[in-house]
């Protein structure tokens, strides 16, 4: 049966789950994390293993995966940001080649702490693909190439002509493409599990269903309003990336970034015989080299997941459930586009969920006031690597440290706001529109997809 559900398909094949209770009455701490996904689960192990005597409360909304820790793709990957080119253009090279080096980081030390724990995320470290369908998006991925060949350090990437890139994944639309190899995959909604325990074998609370409602500052103190809870603290990270319209008190917090939503799908399991017929069979992720990317993946249980495309912005802060069927339908027609032995292989599973943007596309953690606010978000969907080494680096700026993390240059940057209503949704259509028309005018003579 077709799920329509407001949790994603790992969730709902997840084991059972019971949330924390909830928090109520007064409590004291020295540190209090809003957010118990990737960046606000990692904060809090790490803050108690640098300061074990260290009071810290983890406060969420809903519950332990609800957010996009445990809705993305489950990508662990390097890209930042959007293409390198953009990087550069923006901030020049020294800074994309220190941003390609932290993303690398963030990889290896996910990695490691899946091996060091022997965390149940099904982790894989299977490498990525980026493929191009046209000669516009071939010139483009060779130029990228040798953008990251110049930059030096960064010769991660194997170039794939026709007939090898076939051989990994057979698809008639694939042209060509880079492969990286120190890459991998993992079930976020185990993961973020997995984190959560983590950080309460640390010590460190974790409240569940617990909205902060509101935040002040107020003799010397820092003040969580909850619904049957006052928090009182020396210290606070505000780790909600897409959902930081929600916090009231700080008005700066809601003009970092804005939300957007983005779907995915689920096939049904596919037989031995499918399989074989695509040839898929070393499990590498796959991202389009689009403007507007398909990401997509093999999962443990032998389905295709599929996300991106086409985005959507929500029109009210609240982030009701929007009408997606559009985007989930264009998503199964380019899966089926890209594997027509596939065509009639159901989709079982579709969801969406809001990715973190800001408006100069780059990552930010950023303080309010002094270093005991501190907030993270614009991780423009690739934030499985990065929440969770910017969770090290808020830790190591919460205790004072200076540290080759804390010299990263996107901590404290002085980013640019996002404008407010009416500039913030024409600016966002804007940005959609030029995106999608590249798309079209790279696209126009591939075949056409039907559904």
């Amino acid at each position: 049966m077709t799920q329509q559900k407001p949790v994603s398909f790992w969730e709902d094949n997840a084991v059972a789950y019971d949330p924390n209770p909830s928090a109520r009455g007064e409590i004291e701490l020295d540190v209090a994390i809003i957010g118990a996904g990737f960046t606000g689960l990692t904060v809090a192990r790490e803050v108690k293993s640098d300061s074990p005597g260290a009071k810290v409360g983890v406060f969420e909304g809903r519950y332990v995966g609800f957010g996009a820790s445990g809705r993305n793709g489950g990508f662990n990957m390097t890209l930042f940001g959007l293409e390198p080119e953009i990087t550069v253009l923006r901030w020049g090279k020294e800074r994309t080649r220190a941003a390609h080096d932290y993303t690398a980081k963030a990889v290896g030390y996910v990695r490691d702490l899946v091996a060091q724990h022997d965390l149940d995320s099904d982790y894989q470290h299977t490498g990525m693909l980026r493929v191009a369908y046209s000669d516009a998006q071939e010139r483009r991925l060779d130029k990228t190439l040798n953008l990251l060949h110049k930059l030096g350090g960064l010769d991660r990437f194997q170039r794939l002509d026709q007939p090898t890139l076939q051989d990994r994944i057979a698809s008639p639309h694939f042209r060509a493409g880079l492969y990286e190899a120190d890459t991998g995959i993992l079930n976020p909604t185990k993961h973020v599990r997995a984190l959560k325990r983590l950080a309460e074998a640390a010590g460190a609370e974790v409240f569940e269903n617990s909205p902060v409602e509101h935040v002040r500052r107020t003799g010397g103190k820092i003040v969580l309003t909850l619904p049957d809870a006052t928090i009182r603290c020396e210290k606070l990270v505000i780790a909600v990336n897409g959902w930081s319209g929600f916090i009231r008190g700080l008005p700066r917090i809601r003009s970092r970034q804005t939300p957007v939503w983005t779907s995915q799908i689920v096939t049904e399991p596919l037989s031995d015989a499918q399989w074989q017929q695509v040839n898929w069979s070393a499990r590498e992720s796959v991202e389009d080299n689009r403007q507007m990317i398909h990401y997509f993946r093999r999962t443990v249980c032998g389905r295709i997941t599929m996300g991106g495309g086409n985005v959507a912005r929500p029109k009210d802060p609240g982030m009701g459930r929007m009408d997606t069927s559009h985007i989930w339908r264009d998503l199964e027609a380019h899966l089926k586009w890209l594997f027509p032995s596939l065509r009639d292989l159901g989709i079982a599973y579709r969801w969406g969920g809001p990715v973190s943007v800001n408006l100069d596309m780059t990552p930010e953690i950023g303080l309010i006031g002094d270093e005991r606010i501190i907030y993270a978000n614009g991780c423009i969907g690739h934030g499985v690597s990065l929440t969770q080494l910017n969770g090290r680096l808020i830790a190591d700026a919460l205790g004072g440290k200076t540290t080759d993390l804390t010299d990263f240059w996107v901590f404290n940057r002085k980013a640019i706001p996002w404008p407010p209503e009416p500039i913030g949704s024409a600016a966002f259509f804007t940005i959609k529109a030029g995106l999608d028309l590249v798309d079209k005018f790279d696209e126009r003579k591939l075949p056409a997809k039907s559904r």
